[in-house]
């Protein structure tokens, strides 16, 4: 099978990388494109048998599967120059949350589904959420589980979630690093901590957190009432998080579902209803 990848940017690489590390696909099967040529020829520095193509119609027209890893606004005018080079026993897949395979399959004779990738796929770890175009083959619906099968936990799910579900999956990294980064600037601003100590610490304490859920040993209610004995150090410190945080996650969806519905609005417009 040839994969194809438009789009060499954060996940476009961390998707390739990811695949091929895991022994999915193997590098010789990998054909990339990118607008910034020196972006794909970094994959090709890593991955020697990758072949680096000049233009997107290079991709699909050499492709089984083709992975599209660009902006939004950029879909509808990549997929109008390239129509015509699409074939039906091919497979587009979309890993972007505001385009859905409903629009693309009024464009395209192929197989269209969407899967939202996270960075924690880069560690072969984490969640792949899929969403299945009404008119994909069957065989490819299964392929692809399978294929991420060996980089995440691949999970389907309704559109109408798929904001959420993406907040969670996709976002979530980035909020609680931003997060864990704040707790560790505190820690070194009220005591005699140093930076690289702090986040050593905290990092290793995020690792031991992810392996004790991952065995299995506590869900996160019973992590919190073991670590949180009545009446100790660890209770206070939640109390201020309780008062503080009231309120917080809920703005923080708020603001993400207003973005992705603004965004789907506008492109819209691009694609035929």
């Amino acid at each position: 099978m040839k994969v194809g990848v438009i789009g060499t940017g954060n996940m476009g690489t961390i998707l390739s990388e990811a695949l091929i590390d895991s022994r999915a696909i193997t590098p010789s099967e990998v054909i990339v494109v990118n607008r910034t040529k020196a972006k794909a020829e970094m994959l090709k520095h890593k991955y020697s048998e990758i072949i680096v193509a000049n233009h997107a119609r290079e991709v699909i027209q050499n492709s089984n599967l083709i992975f599209l890893c660009v902006k939004p606004n950029e879909y509808f005018s990549l997929i109008k120059e390239n129509e015509q080079y699409f074939r039906k026993d091919q497979c587009l897949v979309t890993i972007t949350s505001p385009i859905q395979t409903s629009w693309l399959e009024k464009l395209l004779p192929c197989s269209c589904v969407r899967i939202i990738p996270s960075i924690t796929n880069r560690a072969l770890a984490g969640v792949t959420l899929f969403t299945f175009g009404e008119l994909s083959d069957q065989k490819w619906q299964k392929q692809l589980i399978d294929l991420f099968t060996h980089i995440s936990v691949p999970i389907q799910i309704k559109e109408e979630i798929t904001r959420i579900s993406s907040d969670i999956v996709s976002c979530g990294p980035a909020f609680f690093s931003y997060i864990t980064r704040r707790f560790i600037e505190a820690a070194v601003s009220e005591t005699l901590i140093d930076r690289d100590t702090a986040t050593k610490l905290a990092e290793e304490m995020l690792i031991g957190l992810g392996e004790l859920l991952n065995k299995g040993y506590y869900s996160l209610p019973t992590l919190e009432e073991k670590v949180c004995v009545k009446g100790g150090i660890t209770g206070e410190g939640i109390k201020v998080l309780e008062k503080e945080l009231d309120g917080v996650f809920e703005e923080v969806l708020r603001a993400t579902h207003a973005k992705f519905n603004e965004e789907v609005e506008i492109l819209k417009k691009d694609f035929p209803l």
